[in-house]
């Protein structure tokens, strides 16, 4: 089963900067732990959530706002893939990351396709 995994890192990351060096080093090196964790995909770096563009369509007009479509302390700020055997090792992946350790989350999704091309 393919797991997407998307961070939120929260707090995460001004709690990160506080750290001494010797530990801000460990959570770069859990980082790239994971990435190398066999079963990932890693995703693409995504920029900062202040640096987006949202954009929506209301009644045939395309409208774009500067920032995430979420509160700052909620915007996604990553995301990659596992292929695992089940939720509970995707869980146990989470739990290990950095964000999901100092104030963020990590979501975790099947990979699946809920929309269909056939009308019932």
């Amino acid at each position: 089963m393919k797991y997407v995994m998307l961070i939120f890192q929260g707090a995460a990351l001004e709690g990160q900067a506080t750290l001494p060096e010797e530990e801000r080093k460990q959570v770069y090196a859990d980082y790239q732990g994971i990435n190398q964790t066999p079963g990932v995909t890693p995703g693409v770096p995504m920029g900062l959530p202040e640096n987006a563009t949202t954009v929506r369509v209301e009644g045939g007009r395309t409208l774009t706002t500067d920032g995430p479509f979420v509160g700052m302390k909620e915007a996604l700020g990553g995301w990659f893939i596992l292929e695992a055997d089940n939720l509970d090792a995707a869980i146990e992946l989470a739990a290990r990351h950095p964000a999901a350790r100092y104030g963020g989350a990590i979501e975790i999704r099947p990979s699946e396709v809920y929309w269909s091309k056939e009308t019932p």
